[in-house]
């Protein structure tokens, strides 16, 4: 499908640093007071498309949206109980640094920028 769209697509793990533009996942859940994307190393996608690619983007439904970060770890306590992911981390935007001479350097520590697909999968109101 990928290729249909037009969009370029190596399933070659070769190179895969140079090579990959952007990585696409899934996460855990979203968190409304921070505005936060909780992903794990669970996922299809494992720990590195969410760090390693230029741009992230998440693929994610309205059902994931908890109301802090204390929810979103206990979807995942939940989820996954006394046998955790290797990884969960937080991700609010690109991470940024000013600690050489004051420039600010977007996504010094992973992507640059960060694209979150929201589908709504809340049920239809009937009337």
């Amino acid at each position: 499908m990928l290729h249909e769209g037009g969009v370029a697509f190596s399933g070659d793990e070769a190179d895969f640093i140079k090579k990959a533009d952007a990585g696409l996942t899934t996460c855990e859940a979203l968190v409304a007071r921070t505005g936060s994307i909780l992903v794990s190393a669970a996922s299809a996608a494992g720990r590195r498309l969410s760090i390693y690619p230029d741009q992230h983007l998440v693929l994610a439904r309205t059902s994931q949206i908890v109301p802090d970060i204390g929810d979103a770890l206990g979807v995942v306590t939940k989820r996954y109980g006394d046998r955790l992911p290797s990884m969960i981390s937080l991700t609010t935007g690109p991470s940024r640094t000013a600690d050489i001479e004051k420039t600010l350097v977007l996504g010094a520590h992973g992507p640059r920028s960060l694209v979150l697909f929201l589908l709504d999968d809340a049920p239809l109101a009937t009337t």
